[in-house]
């Protein structure tokens, strides 16, 4: 486990909430906004490799604009699953894993993770998290003790879809109860779930196999990922807590 800490416990009294892309621009308090596949660990991988803080944005002309802007700025996500083709990167963490980024700040689109960050305007205190830095993201939040905690599950859909993210908002949640954890419990939902089925398909590239192995290394990361915005944009940076 990276850090050599544990959690600080949530008071009984704190009250947990989940939303979805469609409810989360309500959200108040300390709001969550995960997405395991693969957009929360993609970028991750990308602070671990060097970059020095990550834009996030809505659409693809949002991220090119700033990208002009930017100088030394790289683009990276995906639409559909696919890197758009002005993207300097696409939204896997297998490639972001081995680059060298060296202080360089990125942008992200993507079409689940970088919309729940957008969204959730209202949040008092902004995280964006997968099971790559969940551990620290919990000590994040035990630190600072908030009375409302609310997950954004974003891959939420129809016929299942998004347990993935529910599992790491479940997972979180246990570390913050102080619950016993079998994580390999949380692993097979990842796998089992609809899009955790879709990269391991044998007849993808194989390179979006190595993705979902990347997004399962739990708490691989000492570091949690808050936002914070400047001139409206968000902004993402690893934070130690």
């Amino acid at each position: 486990m990276p850090g050599g800490h544990g959690c600080l416990f949530l008071s009984a009294k704190v009250e947990i909430r989940r939303a979805s892309l469609d409810t989360c621009a309500g959200a108040t308090g300390t709001v969550v906004v995960i997405d395991v596949l693969r957009a929360f660990s993609t970028a991750a991988y990308a602070f671990a490799a060097g970059a020095s803080e990550i834009l996030l944005v809505s659409t693809v002309d949002e991220a090119l604009s700033l990208r002009a802007q930017r100088l030394g700025s790289l683009a990276m996500g995906e639409v559909g699953g696919l890197k758009p083709e002005r993207f300097d990167y696409g939204n896997s963490p297998y490639e972001i894993s081995v680059q060298d980024f060296a202080g360089q700040p990125l942008i992200q689109r993507t079409s689940a993770g970088t919309q729940g960050v957008v969204r959730s305007s209202r949040a008092d205190t902004l995280l964006a998290s997968s099971f790559v830095c969940a551990r620290a993201t919990a000590d994040f939040i035990g630190r600072h003790a908030p009375e409302i905690v609310t997950f954004v599950i974003t891959g939420l859909g129809p016929e299942g879809r998004g347990d993935e993210d529910a599992a790491c908002a479940d997972y979180i949640e246990a570390l913050l109860r102080g619950e016993s954890l079998d994580i390999q419990k949380f692993v097979g939902r990842v796998r089992n779930s609809t899009d955790g089925r879709a990269l391991a398909a044998p007849d993808l590239p194989e390179m979006l196999a190595f993705d979902l192995e990347y997004c399962l290394m739990v708490d691989r990361f000492d570091f949690a990922m808050q936002v914070h915005r400047r001139n409206g944009v968000p902004i993402m940076r690893p934070v130690h807590p």
